[in-house]
């Protein structure tokens, strides 16, 4: 099992670990399908970055959001999205969380624009003319990645995608959080940031069972993964129908439907006898740790949460 350690910020962060996908379809060439998964290992390790996969002839493109959430991430987005007319645009999600604030900040920016949103990890080639294009379903979006999630107007999230939640703590004392000593400074801090990202989670049409996973997990545990009922009751799923976020530009049946004569958009990840995406994971995130455990389920009414 390989370990990836990413880049270390101050602050706070939702809990996640790396996994990285190795892209293989029949829909792209295998030496394009290797070269883009190479990139997305590295590109994974980095602060977030955003790129528009065009899709030709007939089907609409996308933002690729890549990496990790940095105080950076919300003006680089504007910078991205400036000349381009991205109202209604899906975004795809591969990431494994970072800052708390700074993910409220860029998922209000992704509602504003009335966007769809779902997990993949975006693959490029051209076998002829025009740009060929997929998404691989075996993607991660972690900690606050799920809050970005969350902010599209339409959310899928496709069966082979793995969705994890987790605490905020501070990423300075992530590695031996039990250990670590806190104030009443930082006790004022997490609980500012809880107040925050639960206005956030409301505004987005989210569930309090979201925060209630979320936040009884805490960082010497693994991240919770979403079951499909889960995904449904914290509202992170609006449809389970992938043209919903990723339509062809003439309205048919899309591309991207799971069923085996629409694979060009959302690629099984065994077309053709290829080789499966293999998930690589890692201990550390931007700013925390996570090493073994579930999380419980949200509290009865009337019961205090585990913290």
């Amino acid at each position: 099992m390989t370990f990836l350690r990413s880049l270390s910020l101050p602050g706070w962060a939702l809990l996640g670990a790396v996994a990285i996908c190795i892209a293989g379809s029949g829909t792209v060439t295998t030496l394009g399908s290797q070269a883009r998964a190479g990139s997305t290992l590295e590109e994974r390790k980095l602060p977030m970055k955003f790129n528009w996969v065009a899709c030709q002839p007939n089907c609409r493109g996308w933002v690729s959001a890549v990496g990790i959430i940095t105080a950076d991430s919300p003006k680089e987005f504007d910078e991205f999205a400036r000349g381009r007319q991205l109202n209604g645009a899906t975004i795809v999600l591969d990431s494994s969380g970072g800052s708390v604030n700074d993910a409220i900040a860029l998922g209000r920016r992704f509602r504003s624009l009335g966007a769809l949103t779902t997990v993949g990890t975006s693959v490029v080639s051209q076998p002829g003319p025009g740009d060929r294009a997929g998404v691989m379903p075996e993607a991660y979006c972690e900690s606050m990645c799920v809050f970005l999630l969350l902010s599209g107007k339409t959310r899928y999230v496709p069966p082979a995608a793995h969705v994890r939640v987790h605490q905020i703590w501070m990423g300075d004392r992530a590695d031996d959080a039990r250990a670590a000593s806190y104030t009443a400074q930082d006790l004022m801090i997490v609980e500012r940031d809880i107040g925050r990202l639960a206005k956030y989670t409301f505004d987005m049409g989210g569930a309090g069972e979201l925060l209630a996973l979320a936040l009884s997990v805490p960082p010497w545990e693994d991240l919770h993964e979403l079951s499909a009922d889960e995904l449904r009751l914290t509202n992170l799923v609006t449809t389970d129908a992938v043209a919903d976020v990723l339509p062809r530009k003439d309205d048919a049946t899309p591309v991207a439907d799971a069923k085996p004569k629409d694979r060009d958009r959302f690629v099984s990840s065994a077309a053709d006898g290829e080789a499966q995406p293999q998930p690589v994971r890692a201990t550390k995130t931007a700013e925390v740790v996570a090493t073994g455990g579930t999380a419980p389920p949200p509290p009865a009414p009337g019961q205090p949460a585990n913290h």
